[in-house]
């Protein structure tokens, strides 16, 4: 598959795009922002396309064409305000999925946040970025995409451990963005992630089986 990965400049999404890369299951596209990020992913040989979440359909529909899949790990980030989180984390994915459609790109994957489906259970702190990603994924599951909806619980930079538990509704709990990463590409190709959205957590189930337990 041709995988076009958004926000690859991000911790999870470099994440990704190094996983892909070192693989050689897939081919892989790294969206970026800045000339310069893809200069450094050149250096790798990884090749890239550079374009804004803010830019028109039109724009990121010449950026996704020739892709399989698209894995949207993008964020406007916590040094931004609502602002840009509205405009990236929900406005920014939207116009990614209607470029999807638009191209007949039929497979995405979206890196969402634990419990986002579940108001009762946001983060007082971060109602805004919460309130994107939570309609965001329901724009996606109402889409004609086949989509996966991966929602990571707190994201830590260890090394992953290659265990995880995934379930529609799971207590709150951390994980490596190694792992997360390791879950995203394991489901591109596994018919069981389909229209499928999930929380992730680190847990004693391997990658494998707890996907097949979906």
């Amino acid at each position: 598959m041709n995988v076009l990965v958004i926000g690859a400049n991000g911790q999870v999404g470099h994440q990704i795009v190094n996983l892909l890369h070192d693989r050689k299951e897939h081919s892989v596209k790294a969206l970026v922002r800045k000339e310069e990020q893809a200069a450094e992913l050149a250096d790798k040989g990884i090749e890239s396309v550079v374009a804004s979440l803010e830019d028109s359909v039109e724009t990121l529909s010449s950026a996704i064409e020739g892709s399989d899949a698209i894995i949207f790990a993008a964020g406007s980030g916590g040094s931004t305000g609502s602002d840009k989180t509205l405009l990236v984390d929900l406005d920014g994915a939207v116009k990614t999925m209607e470029a999807a459609e638009k191209l007949g790109v039929k497979r995405y994957v979206m890196v969402s946040a634990h419990q986002a489906h579940n108001r009762e259970n946001w983060s007082e702190a971060l109602m805004p970025y919460y309130a994107a990603k939570h309609y965001a994924d329901k724009i996606l599951e109402q889409s004609s995409l086949d989509y996966t909806i991966v929602r990571p619980g707190g994201l830590l930079n260890e090394e992953g451990t290659g265990h995880v538990s995934i379930g529609e509704n799971l207590k709150r709990g951390s994980v490596s963005r190694e792992d997360v990463a390791n879950v995203i590409v394991a489901s591109l190709l596994n018919e069981n992630t389909i229209r499928r959205s999930f929380d992730l957590i680190s847990g004693e189930d391997s990658i494998e089986n707890a996907i097949a337990s979906l």
